[in-house]
C-alpha cells in the first residue's frame, strides 16, 4: 500500500471515530478495539459494569459501518433455537412444508448481551458461528453472511445464576475489551447528550464491501520477523513464567496479537507494525487466555498486572 492510501485510510477511521463520538463519549480506546476486532475478522467480549453504554457503542459502530445489527438478551431459558432459528411449518402453497426461519444470528453484528446468564448448551450453540461463520439446524448447514463477527457482553458483578465462559470459549474472542467508568468532565456531556429530546443521526461511513476490503488491507500490513519473534517470546512467557500463571495462552494468541497489532498500525496510519502496537494489543489479547494462580490471587495481582510485569521482562 502507498503511502496516499494509508493517510487516506487514516482520515477515514478519525471520521469514523468522530462521528461515533457523537453518539459515544469518552471510549475512544474501546471502540478503537471494537474496530480492530471488525478488521481482524474477529470476536469481542466487552465487561463492564451496568450502564456504562456497551450496547449502545456496539448500535453505534453498526449504524456508521452500515452493517446489519441483531441484538439478543441472553437468560437462562433461552434455547439454542432462539438463536440460530427453527423448523416451521409453511401452508403457504397449499400444501404443509417444514421451512427453515432464520433466528438473530443471521445478520452482519451479533450482540450477545448478557452471555454468561445464558446456558452452557445456548453458549455453545454460538461456538460454530463464531469460528466457522455457519450453523447447522437439523443436519443442514446454512453460511453466514459476510462479514460477521459475535460481540458479547458481560457484568463482572451479580454472579448469580449465570454460567462462567470456558477457556475454550473465550479463546474465541479475540480481543477482551474492559470497558471503564468516564471521568466528571466526560460525564457531564453524556448526562447533557442524554437528557435532550432529539438525539443526532449517525451518518454511515463504511459498508459491507468496503469493511471487507479493510479486513483484506489488515492481512497485508508487513511486520518484521524482529518482531513475530517477540510476539511468540511474549506469549510463550506466558506458559514459563510459573511465578503467578497457572495456565497460558495457546498459539491462538500469538496468531492474534500479531493480526490485532496490524489493524492497530493500519487505524494509526502506519504501513507497517510497530513495538508500540504489539504492547498496546497484549492486554486484551492475553487478560482472558490466562488463568492466574493462588499466589498472584493471593496478593491482588489482576491480569492486567501480570501482563505488564511480562512486558518489562520480555525484551524485544
Amino acid at each position: 500500500m502507498s503511502s496516499l492510501q494509508i493517510e487516506k485510510l487514516k482520515q477515514t477511521f478519525d471520521t469514523i471515530h468522530a462521528e461515533i463520538e457523537k453518539s459515544i463519549i469518552g471510549q475512544r480506546k474501546v471502540v478503537e478495539q471494537v474496530m480492530v476486532c471488525m478488521l481482524c475478522g474477529s470476536n469481542g467480549l466487552l465487561e463492564s459494569y451496568p450502564g456504562l453504554g456497551k450496547t449502545s457503542l456496539i448500535k453505534a459502530v453498526a449504524e456508521v459501518l452500515e452493517l446489519d445489527f441483531r441484538r439478543i438478551q441472553c437468560t437462562p431459558d433461552l434455547m439454542p433455537s432462539d438463536i440460530i432459528g427453527t423448523e416451521i411449518i409453511d401452508e403457504s402453497s397449499g400444501k404443509r412444508v417444514f421451512k427453515f426461519q432464520k433466528g438473530p444470528v443471521f445478520t452482519n453484528i451479533l450482540l450477545a448481551d448478557e452471555i454468561n446468564r445464558a446456558t452452557p448448551k445456548t453458549q455453545a450453540a454460538l461456538l460454530e458461528a463464531m469460528q466457522e461463520k455457519q450453523v447447522t439446524a437439523n443436519g443442514v448447514t446454512y453460511k453466514l453472511d459476510a462479514p460477521f463477527f459475535v460481540l458479547a457482553t458481560q457484568n463482572p458483578i451479580e454472579q448469580e445464576g449465570t454460567y462462567p465462559l470456558p477457556e475454550a470459549q473465550t479463546d474465541r474472542f479475540l480481543l477482551k475489551i474492559m470497558v471503564g467508568y468516564p471521568d466528571p468532565e466526560q460525564e457531564f456531556l453524556i448526562v447533557n447528550q442524554n437528557s435532550k429530546n432529539d438525539q443526532e443521526a449517525l451518518r454511515k461511513i463504511l459498508g459491507k464491501n468496503s469493511l471487507l476490503a479493510l479486513q483484506r488491507f489488515t492481512r497485508q500490513v508487513p511486520i518484521a520477523n524482529d518482531l513475530t519473534k517477540y510476539t511468540i517470546a511474549l506469549v510463550t512467557a506466558t506458559r514459563t513464567e510459573k511465578e503467578y500463571i497457572e495456565f497460558g495462552a495457546s498459539p491462538r494468541a500469538s496468531i492474534g496479537l500479531v493480526l490485532a497489532a496490524k489493524a492497530r498500525a493500519l487505524m494509526q496510519g502506519r504501513a507497517h507494525v510497530s513495538e508500540e502496537d504489539i504492547k498496546e494489543m497484549a492486554y486484551p489479547i492475553l487478560r482472558h487466555r490466562i488463568i492466574l494462580n493462588f499466589e498472584a490471587e493471593r496478593k491482588g495481582l489482576t491480569t492486567d498486572k501480570v501482563i505488564e510485569m511480562l512486558l518489562k521482562k520480555v525484551k524485544t
